[in-house]
């Protein structure tokens, strides 16, 4: 029997702090769940900018965001939307934003920085959440990741077993791909920049290469991912409160990343058992 894993990144093989700036009120969101927020309203859509925060810190502060994309030419990628909304939308809203500036993306950073500086690996991705409805920037957004532990002792697990690793994730590719390569997961099995759709798509697909594909995750934009895989992992190791129907879906609930690989040994012990005793496979969907 052929087994994938595919992981959800921030929350899950992360462990990740989150910063909002509320544009409109000017007041910081410290701790925030940038999906669930996002999930809240059907006109918002949380998208991640390809820039170094590095370039973002020199920049001067009171500079429009909008112009600051514009002169440097940064693109963006749509990370979760509940709503069908194509780029060309959300690029006429966001390009032409007179609220939002460079100053409020800055202060996350900062907030970010000032907790996750310690840790040997960090990742730091920016964004916003744009409101569709009311046509402008509504949230700035910087989250900062580092690996929990046991999560690279996980894959290393699970590639011993022969059992290929990947990720979807919703944050950018660079940032992903370095994160991979502390935790050993080949760059091409390394999906950035998903939406929810693109992930649960994802996992489909795989579900043709492999006999069974186990999808983990922790939050909302992982619900269709974890609908379409054979197993649905939720792991509650990123403290916070998760919507009900994550809950529902799940398989398995686990408080830490590594006791994926005790389902996999599991699974792949009882297909043997069944193979040897002639009792069929189990198949969860």
């Amino acid at each position: 029997m052929t087994v994938a894993v595919v992981f959800d990144s921030a929350g899950t093989l992360l462990n990740t702090y989150r910063v909002a700036k509320d544009i409109r009120n000017q007041k910081l969101l410290p701790g925030i769940e940038t999906t669930t927020l996002t999930f809240s309203s059907t006109d918002r859509v949380l998208i991640v900018l390809p820039v170094h925060s590095k370039d973002l810190m020199a920049a001067p502060g009171d500079a429009l965001l909008s112009d600051y994309l514009i002169r440097h030419d940064i693109g963006f990628g749509i990370s979760c939307t509940r709503k069908i909304t194509t780029s060309e939308e959300i690029g006429d809203v966001l390009y032409a934003d007179e609220r939002a500036r460079v100053g409020d993306l800055q202060e996350c950073i900062r907030n970010v920085w000032t907790v996750c500086k310690a840790e040997s690996v960090v990742t730091l991705n920016s964004g916003a959440i744009i409101d569709m409805a009311q046509r402008a920037i509504e949230f700035a957004i910087t989250a900062g990741g580092w690996p929990f532990d046991g999560a690279k002792e996980a894959i290393t697990a699970l590639h011993r077993m022969g059992v290929p690793t990947f990720i979807a994730s919703g944050d950018r590719v660079t940032k992903l791909e370095r994160m991979a390569d502390h935790l050993g997961i080949p760059r091409d099995r390394v999906y950035g920049v998903a939406t929810p759709t693109v992930k649960a798509q994802i996992v489909s697909d795989l579900r043709q290469e492999y006999d069974q594909v186990l999808m983990v995750g922790d939050g909302i934009n992982d619900l269709c991912a974890l609908r379409n895989a054979d197993i649905a992992i939720l792991t509650v190791q990123q403290p916070g409160d998760r919507p009900e129907e994550l809950y529902t879906e799940a398989d398995y609930v686990v408080k830490n990343v590594g006791e994926v690989v005790t389902i996999v040994q599991d699974l792949i012990a009882a297909r043997k058992s069944c193979d040897r005793d002639g009792c069929g496979a189990a198949y969860k969907r």
